[in-house]
């Protein structure tokens, strides 16, 4: 397949990574807040300068020594950078070079990659001056950039592209051929093609991120026993043997009532995003703990973007016998709306059951994507109007299948049907066709 080079974003947290990415990006993509440790996954997007492409991954602040969870993040900056083809050092100019600058630049060094020293937060032509004191880090002459209020981003863009030119990869918007990924292998490479899109979604410390990187082969998301490590919305194609897919783990979405940060407020809403765009969801429900309340208004969520569902009851093995007879229970009376979703009993941590929901999400793609032909459909409707007419004569006087992604049929009616009849013909599609629990989209055209 095909692939681009890559341009790592690292520094010490808060010295304004994430809004130089948002910056050569172009828009609002990665969250920014004024203060340390908004940033804890890689987070990427394809950047193209003057017809030249290349793959930017902003990271979280690399800390030689901190908490667990600092390291945890340190250590994803670390695996962020052994796959980079050039390293944007960034160094806040407005404090000068402190101690961990130091320390991140002599990892650097021993890395024996491609580094360019940005001078951030030089906001005016004063500042140039101060921009000298960071060839003490020993990486080069370092590129001034204001990220904040763009002053000579392009610059800096021009120095990447140049870089990359150098080094011979292809940025010229015809990527060149990479290696082969094996199967369950990421490759961390966008590609505009139609891989499926599957958003992992839940309440906070469910363990969406654990389920998340089982699926996709490597700790690619922060998993950490705190609610709220992930912040951003983390996409990850996965080559699988029926082909590539692309996963993506969101922020644990809370009552908005108890959403009290601006940071958090952001991460709900790129994961409702990500709902939005997604072919399917799972929505992972922590069985220790049942079906809450805000499990039940994730699911209409999920329900409303019109994509299939997979619930997985994660956690499943600290349950004994009695209590996941009530959990079955409480699925069937507070998730029945979700019709014949599958309901997978997994522990993501051990990797227990976790191989039924690839199974599940082939499944629910191919009846996503199923197209009926047009006598299918209306032999279909013709038997369901014997067996049970419309009432006061109103009658599908032809039908056919419009679009898929979902299965969506047109009715073409004398009269308005009661909604209990579209309901009826809707279950007969679905029970003749075998489209599980594929949401369908019927409309109505009346001649």
């Amino acid at each position: 397949m095909t692939t681009l080079p890559v341009v790592v974003i690292v520094g010490r947290p808060n010295v304004g990574k994430s809004t130089l990415f948002n910056r050569l990006l172009g828009e609002q993509a990665a969250i920014v807040e004024d203060r340390p440790g908004v940033t804890r996954d890689r987070f990427e997007r394809e950047v193209e300068w003057l017809g030249r492409r290349f793959l930017m991954v902003d990271t979280g602040g690399w800390m030689p020594s901190g908490s667990a969870l600092d390291e945890k993040v340190s250590r994803q900056v670390e695996v962020a950078v052994r796959g980079a083809d050039l390293v944007a050092f960034v160094v806040d100019v407005s404090v000068g070079v402190l101690d961990d600058d130091e320390s991140v630049a002599r990892w650097l060094q021993t890395t024996g990659k491609d580094v360019v020293v940005v001078a951030n937060k030089v906001d005016t032509e004063r500042r140039e001056v101060d921009v000298w004191e960071l060839l003490r880090l020993g990486l080069g002459e370092p590129v001034s950039v204001s990220a904040l209020h763009g002053r000579k981003a392009g610059d800096l863009l021009d120095e990447i592209t140049a870089r990359l030119g150098r080094a011979g990869r292809a940025i010229d918007g015809s990527a060149r051929a990479g290696d082969d990924a094996g199967d369950g292998a990421p490759t961390d490479r966008p590609a505009r093609d139609d891989a499926p899109r599957v958003a992992i979604v839940g309440r906070p410390n469910v363990g969406k991120s654990t389920l998340f990187n089982r699926l996709v082969g490597e700790d690619r998301s922060i998993v950490h026993d705190m609610p709220g490590t992930t912040r951003d919305a983390i996409d990850t194609r996965v080559e699988w043997p029926d082909g590539p897919i692309t996963f993506i783990d969101t922020a644990g979405m809370r009552r908005r009532s108890r959403v009290d940060e601006a940071t958090e407020q952001s991460s709900v809403v790129r994961s409702l995003r990500a709902v939005d765009g997604a072919d399917i969801a799972i929505l992972v429900v922590d069985a220790s703990e049942g079906v809450t309340a805000q499990d039940q208004r994730l699911a209409e969520r999920v329900d409303a973007a019109g994509c299939p569902v997979v619930v997985c009851l994660n956690k499943w093995d600290l349950l004994d016998d009695d209590a996941k007879q009530v959990l079955e229970a409480e699925v069937t009376r507070r998730l029945g709306f979700v019709g014949e979703a599958p309901i997978l009993r997994i522990a993501a941590a051990s990797g227990r059951g976790v191989h039924r929901v690839g199974d599940a999400l082939r499944e629910a793609m191919v009846q996503y994507r199923r197209r009926v032909p047009t006598r299918d459909v209306n032999r279909v409707i013709a038997r369901a109007q014997q067996q049970q007419p419309a009432a006061a004569g109103a009658r599908v006087l032809y039908a056919l299948q419009g679009a898929s992604d979902p299965p969506t049929f047109t009715l073409f009616v004398n009269r308005e049907l009661p909604p209990s009849y579209l309901r009826y013909l809707e279950r007969a599609l679905r029970e003749e066709f075998d489209l599980g629990a594929t949401p369908i989209k019927m409309r109505v055209r009346q001649r």
